[in-house]
């Protein structure tokens, strides 16, 4: 039973019925979908104990989180099952040696149809847990999109965040004007879809045990 039933309505509150799915499994790492609506960890507040690893944990004790996905974001994940295992995949996201390939739906296709963003992210202070671009005291952040089709209600995207930053896909789409569909802190009309429009479809990197890159995916579902 999920206890923050009555919770539902706060953002960031894992209120989905829907399971995690064990998509992968090996001796030293476990690949997972996340649904939406679901937070990675569990967060400060005594109400935000239910999170993805939390549940994890249930059935692998011994799963330990390497990276995170937004509580709304769904997709692939990998876990950790030991330290050495955790110590080489952290250091593979810290040296940009993963991928990840995320599809998104925004209101309209971007022009040009494929391009790199690259504006520095930080966190926006006045309207937390929002961020924004700042071009003075912002990290810098770049992700490249692809328009991949495009319907009268709504243009498919392929992104592939080159940094890691809090919320960059989401606020580097909303910079150049194409806010994620579904986006409760960056979108005027969120409330038009019933989840983010925000799914991480693939992850690579090297396996901890021969460095060989590994690849995973989840389908999209939407």
């Amino acid at each position: 039973m999920n206890p923050n039933t009555n919770l539902g309505h706060l953002a960031g509150v894992t209120d989905t019925t829907e399971p995690w799915r064990l998509l992968a499994e090996t001796a030293d790492f476990l690949i997972i979908a996340k649904p939406t609506r679901m937070l990675t960890q569990p967060g400060k507040e005594a109400h935000k104990t239910d999170s993805l690893i939390t549940r994890v944990n249930q059935e692998f004790p011994e799963a330990r989180i390497v990276h995170r996905l937004d509580w709304d974001t769904s997709g692939v994940m990998v876990l950790a099952r030991h330290a050495r295992a955790h110590r080489a995949l952290s250091i593979a996201f810290q040296d940009r040696r993963t991928k990840k390939c995320y599809i998104a739906h925004v209101d309209r296709a971007p022009a040009p149809p494929q391009g790199l963003i690259d504006r520095p992210i930080g966190s926006d202070r006045e309207h937390r847990p929002r961020y924004r671009i700042d071009e003075e005291q912002g990290r810098p952040s770049q992700t490249r999109y692809v328009v991949l089709n495009e319907t009268a209600d709504f243009a498919r995207l392929a992104l592939e965040p080159i940094t890691g930053r809090s919320h960059q896909l989401r606020v580097h789409l909303l910079s150049i004007g194409h806010p994620i569909q579904g986006d409760t802190l960056y979108h005027p009309h969120a409330q038009n879809h019933a989840r983010l429009m925000l799914h991480a479809e693939s992850l690579s990197f090297p396996d901890p045990a021969s460095g060989i890159t590994q690849t995973f995916s989840d389908p999209v579902p939407f």
